[in-house]
C-alpha cells in the first residue's frame, strides 16, 4: 500500500489510515505465538477457576512424586507465568504495530484511536471481572498499562529494554522487601520464645511479635472451614457468587494491581515493544538465532525454574525453618528473570517450528486462536465459569489439580477447531469486531460474503 500525500490530502489520509488491520496485512507469525500464548494462560488460569485457593499448595506439595505433584512441577517450571509474559509482550508489539501504520495520519488522530481501543479494553476487563465473574481477569490490567505505553512508541529497541528491566528490577525489589519482612517477623519471634524459656515476663511489642508470626503459619495452613464455606459459595447460584468474588476482584484491581500487576504487565509490554523492532516476533532472524533463542532461554530458565521450584516445596514443608535458613527470597525475587528467558525460549522454539514450515495445519490452527485471541479468552471465562460455578454446572472443587487439565485439552480442542472454522465465513472474532466497530465508531464487515476455503492465519494487534 502506498504512503498517502498527507499534506495534499489531509481528510484522506485520515481516511485511509484510521481503519482497522486487514486480514492480508497481519503479521501470521505473531497470530500463531499469540495463539500458543492464550492457549497456554489457560493452564495457569484453571486452578482458580476449579479449586478453593486454600487446597492448591497441598495438592501441588504434600505428596512428592504423585500425579498432582508431577504435573504441576511440570506446569510451574515450563509454563507457570511464562504464557501471561508471551500474552503481554505480544501486547507491546501491538501498540508498535496499531500506530506505526497510523503515523501518517492528521493531528491527534492516532493517539485518539489508540486510547479509544484501550478504554473499551479497560471496560470489557470490568465486565469479564464484575459480570462474568472471572477474578483473573487481565484486560483491564491490560488497559490500565496500555495508557501508559503511547509515549514510549518510538523509542530505540535499548531504551524500551531498559524501561523493561527497570520494572523487573522493582518487582524483585518488592520481593525480596516482602521476603525480608516475614523474616523479620520470624527472627522477632524466635527471640519471643528464647524469652519464655527464660520465664521471662513478656511487653506488649513482644506479644505482638510472637502474635504476627502465628498470624503467618495460620494464614499459610488450609482452612478447612473456609475451604468448605468457599465451595459451598461458588456452588451457589449467580447473585452469590458475584457477592463472593465482588471483594476479591475489587483487591486484585487496587492493591494487587498497584503492588504487582502493574510493574509485571507493563515490565513485558515495554519487553515486547523492543522484540517486534528487533523483529524477534515478524521472523526477521534467521533459524539459527531463534535456535540460540530457544537454547539459551530454556538453558537459563529450565534450572532456575527447577531451583525455585525445589525451594517453593521447602518453604511448603516447613516455612520457618526455610526463613531461618534462607537470607534471600529467591523463588518470588527471581521470577521475572524465569519468565523472561522461558518465553523467550517459547519463542525461540515456536518461531524455528513456523520458518521450518512445519506442522502446517497446527500453526494455521494457532494462527486462528489467536487472530480471534480477545474472543477465545472471554470464551474460557465463559467455558470455565458454567463447568464450575454453581449457575453451570458446579464442578467447583470436585476434580483434582491433575484432572483439571483434563478441561483445559478440551478447551484446546474446541477453540482449535472452532476458531478456523469461523474464519472461513467471518473477517474476526465476534468480540474483535465489537471492538474495532466501538473503536471507530463505525460499523464494521463481518461476514465474508464468500466462504474463505483458506483461513488468512496472522496476527497483530487486534
Amino acid at each position: 500500500m502506498n504512503t498517502p500525500d498527507v499534506s495534499a490530502t489531509p481528510s484522506a489520509a485520515v481516511a485511509e489510515n484510521l481503519r482497522p488491520v486487514e486480514r492480508a496485512e497481519r503479521i501470521r507469525s505473531i497470530d500463531v505465538i499469540r495463539g500458543v500464548a492464550l492457549l497456554g494462560i489457560l493452564m495457569m488460569n484453571i486452578p482458580y477457576f476449579g479449586l478453593p485457593e486454600g487446597i492448591l499448595g497441598s495438592l501441588k506439595f504434600d505428596h512428592p512424586g504423585d500425579t498432582n505433584f508431577v504435573t504441576h512441577q511440570i506446569v510451574d517450571i515450563a509454563f507457570s507465568g511464562k504464557m501471561r509474559a508471551l500474552f503481554s509482550m505480544l501486547f507491546g508489539a501491538g501498540v508498535i504495530l496499531l500506530t506505526t501504520r497510523k503515523e501518517h495520519a492528521v493531528g491527534l488522530s492516532v493517539a485518539d484511536i489508540y486510547y479509544r481501543r484501550i478504554l473499551w479494553m479497560i471496560l470489557f476487563g470490568v465486565l469479564d471481572a464484575y459480570v462474568l465473574l472471572w477474578a483473573g481477569d487481565i484486560l483491564y490490567a491490560y488497559g490500565l498499562c496500555g495508557l501508559f505505553l503511547f509515549p514510549f512508541r518510538k523509542l530505540a529497541p535499548r531504551y524500551l529494554i531498559l524501561a523493561s528491566l527497570f520494572c523487573f528490577g522493582v518487582l524483585m525489589f518488592k520481593g525480596n522487601l516482602r521476603f525480608q519482612e516475614t523474616k523479620g517477623k520470624r527472627e522477632a519471634y524466635l527471640k519471643v520464645m528464647a524469652l519464655e524459656k527464660q520465664k521471662k515476663k513478656l511487653t506488649d511489642e513482644q506479644k505482638a511479635d510472637k502474635q504476627a508470626w502465628e498470624t503467618v503459619v495460620k494464614n499459610s495452613k488450609p482452612d478447612q472451614k473456609k475451604i468448605d464455606e468457599e465451595i459451598k459459595k461458588v456452588r451457589s447460584g449467580y447473585p452469590t457468587v458475584w457477592a463472593y468474588y465482588l471483594p476479591i476482584n475489587s483487591e486484585i484491581q487496587s492493591v494487587v494491581m498497584y503492588n504487582f500487576y502493574f510493574w509485571d504487565a507493563i515490565g513485558m509490554m515495554l519487553l515486547g515493544m523492543a522484540l517486534y523492532k528487533l523483529g524477534v516476533f515478524t521472523g526477521r532472524l534467521r533459524r539459527r538465532s531463534y535456535l540460540a533463542l530457544m537454547l539459551i532461554g530454556y538453558g537459563i530458565g529450565i534450572p532456575l525454574g527447577w531451583l525455585a521450584h525445589q525451594l517453593t516445596q521447602e518453604a511448603h514443608t516447613n516455612f520457618g525453618l526455610y526463613l531461618d535458613t534462607h537470607s534471600f527470597g529467591f523463588p518470588r525475587s527471581t521470577y521475572d528473570i524465569r519468565r523472561v528467558t522461558m518465553a523467550l525460549g517459547h519463542v525461540g522454539l515456536i518461531m524455528l517450528v513456523y520458518k521450518s514450515g512445519w506442522l502446517r495445519s497446527l500453526m494455521s490452527a494457532l494462527g486462528a486462536v489467536g487472530q480471534m485471541a480477545f474472543s477465545n479468552y472471554v470464551m474460557q471465562t465463559l467455558i470455565c465459569t458454567f463447568i464450575f460455578f454453581g449457575y453451570g454446572l458446579g464442578y467447583f472443587g470436585k476434580l483434582t489439580y491433575y484432572q483439571l487439565f483434563y478441561v483445559v485439552a478440551g478447551v484446546w480442542v474446541f477453540q482449535l477447531i472452532a476458531s478456523l472454522l469461523w474464519l472461513r465465513f467471518f473477517y474476526f472474532g465476534p468480540l474483535e469486531w465489537a471492538w474495532r466497530s466501538l473503536t471507530y465508531w463505525k460499523r464494521q464487515p463481518f461476514r465474508i460474503s464468500k466462504p474463505n476455503p483458506e483461513t488468512v492465519v496472522s496476527t497483530a494487534q487486534a
